[in-house]
């Protein structure tokens, strides 16, 4: 499949010929959730913790006599069932990441280009390069271009002053070739690779 190239003044640069195996499939979402889910999962941080009755600072005393009082026996008043008790089999900190085979991890990649691609939000730039690292340059240009919430995927290397100028503009978010993924480029509304991009992730997908 073809595309028009634009450059960031919105003028025309050419075409460029994206590959039916990455752009042109049709984008499955079971395959997309699961690639997500992997992704968020991962990056859970599973920091959450309660205390359990070993851990709670009350008294270890027993609070009453075990036989007698006509009432449940008891030790002390760490156990769950009094307030500010320890919690019975609450949350401890673990890792929430599961396995995902690495050939459904770039299946997802090809779906999520493809999804963009089919539903008209993918835009290939000639080059993400400014003169200067200038945030009000990319401002303008990303105003006339009518980029709201957009992901730029450059080659292996992204040009440092796009990078910095990006950097405070809300809306707008920079990443090389081997950091695109399937839930940064589902989040935006847009998607935009530059030629370098596309190469980069045609050899890296095909």
């Amino acid at each position: 499949m073809k595309l028009d190239v634009i450059n960031l003044q919105a003028a025309p640069a050419g075409e460029v010929e994206l590959s039916e195996a990455v752009f042109g499939l049709e984008p499955r979402a079971d395959i997309l959730h699961r690639v997500v889910r992997w992704q968020r999962a991962k990056a859970q941080a599973g920091t959450h913790k309660v205390k359990t009755r070993s851990e709670t600072s009350y008294s270890g005393k027993k609070i009453y006599r075990q036989k007698g009082t006509g009432g449940a026996r008891h030790g002390d008043r760490n156990a769950p069932i009094f307030r500010k008790g320890g919690v019975y089999k609450g949350p401890t900190p673990r890792s929430h990441a599961h396995d995902l085979p690495k050939k459904v991890r770039a299946l997802g990649l090809r779906h999520a280009l493809s999804a963009k691609a089919k539903a008209g939000k993918l835009v290939v730039l000639d080059t993400a390069d400014l003169p200067e690292a200038k945030t009000a340059l990319l401002a303008k240009a990303a105003k006339d271009l009518g980029w709201r919430k957009v992901l730029v995927i450059d080659g292996a290397e992204v040009n440092e002053n796009f990078a910095v100028a990006a950097r405070n503009l809300e809306g707008v978010d920079v990443l090389p070739s081997m950091g695109a993924n399937v839930y940064d480029i589902l989040k935006r509304d847009t998607l935009v690779l530059t030629r370098a991009g596309v190469e980069a992730l045609e050899a890296r997908l095909a």
